[in-house]
């Protein structure tokens, strides 16, 4: 793939899981991707996905939410959904775009107050994390 390809993480409402994969990406591959995120519903980027990230020295503060369709127009080379209903209601990009998913939970699941609350967001960082590291191994970078 070649140097800056551009890759567009999609989730419905582009606050947690695409906001913490975009920051992951970026971190980890030292700008050799040029990575945005989106959702078909998009709110706003989630406080906590914010300090779950800030935890391992990444700022996601300065990402925005973005709807699906600022996208369509654009050449985007890498199209990753990381939820299922994403998958499913993704609008059609042009036949050249490679599409990868990963169903990840949504870590907002259980209540803000529980003691699993921030346990979750931090597995499902580990985990979006461990999707990342393969990502660019398949693309030859470590």
């Amino acid at each position: 793939m070649k140097k800056n390809a551009k890759v567009l993480f999609l989730c419905t409402e582009n606050s947690c899981r695409s906001q913490m994969a975009e920051g992951l990406l970026k971190y980890k591959s030292n700008g050799e991707f040029d990575v945005s995120s989106a959702g078909s519903h998009p709110n706003r980027v989630h406080p906590d996905a914010i300090k779950i990230m800030e935890e391992i020295n990444i700022d996601i503060s300065k990402q925005t939410s973005n709807h699906i369709d600022e996208f369509i127009q654009s050449h985007i080379d890498v199209l990753i959904t990381v939820c299922d209903n994403a998958n499913r209601s993704c609008p059609a990009f042009p036949a050249e775009v490679k599409r990868l998913h990963w169903n990840i939970e949504d870590p907002s699941l259980h209540p803000s107050g529980s003691a699993l609350y921030m346990k979750n967001f931090r597995k499902i960082r580990t985990e979006l994390a461990g999707y990342v590291d393969i990502f660019l191994k398949s693309f030859g970078r470590t």
